[in-house]
């Protein structure tokens, strides 16, 4: 991998995960208690030894470059980096920001054209998963190829929100539809299953190969690309084009992966992470997941009930607490009898000292955390919320969509409460 770079996408605005998104980017978005989204793409190419890599960004980017700079800093003795990528005007690139995958990319094309770069790997920033890149480029190379696209066997009903690839019998992409909508479209995109289960992954009647957003190029074909075309996006424009000039070749994968892109998806992802067998292991053999090193005291727990959740470092759970099946972040302060069930609570990014609870008690405001008594499920509650007593975070009604008091809203049927959000004793959700 020593002449491999990779670029991570650090995407646009996360409209889909708005709030979560209101004052971050998409790859920042806190993950199971303790990490961030950004650590996922990051921490599987450092475990396949892949150790020059670039974050593209432009939205919302600030806590997404601090926890990066604050985190993964390789020693002086190797030629490893991540360095990030903002978007910026200049006379060279014109004044305006990235309009789309393959754009963002060409506004960043002269670290690509640098000396001894071979293979470029694009990733995206928001996706749950676990891959050796160094695989995925042995077969790249065994193969030929200019371009390879990791894509995984899907079920017909899950195509319609992805790119699909047609295949030859040899493997070499002969067609991309972006979300197929009909049973014709898919017919048309179908792939064998035999052919599937022949290469080792037990296809289980599915006939669709998705892509999954991360692309191998060879440096000189990406390269040709940017320049020779304007196109935009990746799979939109320059997949369909150069399968006509290109060998674009499919790396099978098999494994756990989620596109974590609306407020539904990364809300069930966090929660399978608390099962007893979850779908992604947090603790990989061999492949961890790297985030930034904390120093936090150990979380204290008086007499409360806890079944099948994550806690973090650094909280206070009082006595009469129930937690079920829940993700527990940083610092949380949880009162006496308060029950939190099916919800991702994200933590706090500070302890409030001595002098700034008097001062809550004098502003008639509730300190950070949440409050005796209170009951949240079903719910996200972003960071640095402070949550009063006797509080009911619950969608009873079954409300999809909705907006609420005090900036909380309902988001795919789960309730969302922003950061920094202040909910005074006996509020309710009253959609």
């Amino acid at each position: 991998m020593q002449n491999t770079i990779a670029l991570i996408l650090g995407g646009g605005t996360g409209t889909r995960l708005f709030p979560l998104t209101q004052y971050r980017s998409k790859p920042a978005v806190p993950l199971a208690g303790k990490y961030r989204l950004i650590d996922i793409p990051l921490s599987n190419c450092i475990n396949s030894h892949l150790r020059k890599i670039y974050v593209l960004t432009q939205f919302n980017s600030v806590s997404l470059h601090r926890h990066i700079r604050q985190t993964y800093r390789f020693d002086s003795f190797s030629d490893g980096f991540v360095e990030i990528l903002a978007a910026q005007q200049t006379l060279a690139e014109g004044e305006q920001w990235y309009q789309g995958t393959a754009d963002a990319v060409r506004k960043n094309i002269r670290y690509i054209q640098q000396p001894n770069v071979e293979h470029v790997l694009i990733l995206s920033g928001d996706q749950l998963y676990r891959m050796d890149f160094a695989k995925m480029l042995a077969d790249h190379r065994e193969a030929g190829a200019d371009v390879t696209i990791a894509a995984k066997p899907v079920h017909r009903k899950a195509a319609a929100g992805l790119g699909i690839m047609r295949l030859d019998e040899g493997g070499r992409v002969r067609g991309f539809l972006e979300k197929p909508q009909t049973t014709e479209e898919m017919d048309l995109m179908a792939t064998d299953p035999a052919w599937i289960d022949a290469r080792g992954i037990p296809s289980g009647g599915r006939d669709l190969l998705a892509s999954m957003g991360i692309y191998l190029f060879n440096r000189q074909t990406l390269v040709d690309v940017l320049e020779k075309t304007d196109y935009q996006d990746f799979g939109k424009e320059v997949f369909p084009a150069s399968i006509r000039a290109r060998h674009v070749h499919t790396f099978l994968f098999d494994g756990y992966w989620e596109d974590i892109g609306t407020i539904r998806s990364f809300y069930e992802a966090n929660l399978a992470m608390a099962q007893r067998h979850p779908p992604f292991e947090l603790a990989g053999d061999g492949s961890p997941i790297y985030s930034r090193a904390r120093f936090l005291p150990p979380t204290r727990i008086y007499g409360a009930n806890i079944r099948g959740s994550l806690i973090a470092d650094g909280c206070l759970i009082e006595q009469g607490a129930v937690i079920d099946r829940s993700i527990i972040g940083h610092r949380c302060v949880i009162g006496q009898g308060a029950m939190i069930r099916d919800s991702v609570i994200m933590g706090n990014d500070y302890f409030e000292t001595t002098a700034e609870i008097d001062c809550d008690v004098n502003e008639q405001r509730p300190p950070l955390g949440i409050g005796e008594g209170s009951r949240i499920e079903g719910a996200i509650v972003d960071k640095n919320v402070r949550i009063g007593r006797n509080v009911n975070i619950r969608n009873e009604a079954n409300v999809q969509n909705g907006d609420l008091a005090s900036g909380v809203v309902i988001r795919d049927g789960v309730v969302v409460v922003p950061k920094d959000a202040t909910l005074q004793d006996g509020w309710e959700v009253n959609p």
